[in-house]
């Protein structure tokens, strides 16, 4: 068993996965312990600017882990979101903001609070420790928290992540809105991208009640624009459901301005969406407005409404 302790979030990565596993490392290096953080998939645009802009090494590609590895799961404690040889490693720590649905073997430190950002925990790690933030590694957890409470507009967003953030811009030394916003504009543009890579830009998998639901979010400053690829993006949706088995593939592309959702919905179980919702989709799409948390608003819904299915 190597000594050395990987740290990483979930695949598909966002930018508080990449943030929260390298301030995880850093701060794991600070206090004397041997750590490195992965990522495991490609970075989107929005993780690259904010690297870019704090001048922050991207983190090495994780594909497997060897048996007994040790680990740290960052904005993720999911198994079925994990890299390949989780199962058979030795997890030391969760740190996470989202549900609770991890069953280990070995007593695990495990870190889970209801706020918008895990890199809002972070934060509060390193004073914990009593580690100094530096200027880059504030300005990439700022990112994070930009990034997952939409500029503060997602319901997820706490007191405890807006003050966090502007903690961290001071420390960081930006104007924390006019960063944020170009932060959050770098990472709607997916004119280069293919319907493929739009879709697993960041695609979760949930399993619920032996059902398979998949749920992609992506940002946009123009809705329309990325509609007018819906037919190639609805062939890439519907190959992915038939390769990978999914009951119900749920697509939002929120509107960063407006804090709205339009949502493409494909799958053999489009029901259970329709009634969580209360709305009838047409040509497989509808505008959810004020909808911009698939942890908060469309994951719950979802659960509530496969329950009440069973209940009748």
């Amino acid at each position: 068993m190597t000594d050395k302790t990987f740290v990483f979030g979930h695949t598909n990565p966002d930018t508080d996965s990449i943030a929260s596993a390298i301030s995880m490392a850093n701060l794991q290096t600070q206090i004397g312990e041997n750590a490195q953080g992965y990522r495991l998939g490609n970075l989107n645009q929005e993780t690259k600017y904010a690297l870019d802009t704090f001048n922050v090494e991207e983190p090495e590609l994780l594909s497997k882990l060897d048996e007994n590895s040790k680990v740290i799961m960052v904005d993720n404690n999911e198994f079925s979101q994990s890299v390949s040889g989780i199962e058979n490693a030795h997890l030391q720590m969760v740190v996470d903001h989202h549900r609770l649905n991890l069953s280990t073997i070995e007593p695990v430190y495990c870190i889970a609070e209801p706020v918008g950002c895990t890199s809002t925990i972070m934060y509060k790690l390193y004073k914990q420790e009593d580690v100094t933030i530096t200027p880059k590694m504030a300005g990439i957890m700022l990112s994070a928290i930009i990034s997952d409470t939409l500029m503060f507009q997602s319901p997820t967003c706490t007191p405890q992540d807006r003050i966090t953030a502007e903690k961290l811009s001071k420390i960081a030394g930006i104007d924390l809105y006019n960063y944020g916003y170009k932060l959050l504009e770098a990472g709607t543009n997916v004119s280069d991208y293919t319907a493929d890579e739009i879709i697993n830009i960041d695609s979760k998998d949930f399993m619920y009640n032996k059902l398979k639901i998949s749920i992609s979010q992506i940002n946009s400053s123009n809705i329309d624009e990325v509609f007018k690829r819906k037919a190639e993006l609805e062939t890439a949706i519907q190959k992915k459901i038939e390769k990978e088995n999914i009951d119900l593939f749920i697509f939002l592309v929120t509107d960063i301005l407006e804090a709205d959702s339009k949502v493409i919905v494909l799958g053999n179980r489009v029901d259970i969406f329709e009634r969580a919702f209360n709305i009838k989709l047409i040509s497989n799409t509808t505008l959810l407005k004020g909808v911009v948390s698939r942890k908060k608003q469309v994951l719950p819904a979802l659960i509530e409404s496969i329950n009440q299915k069973i209940q009748f």
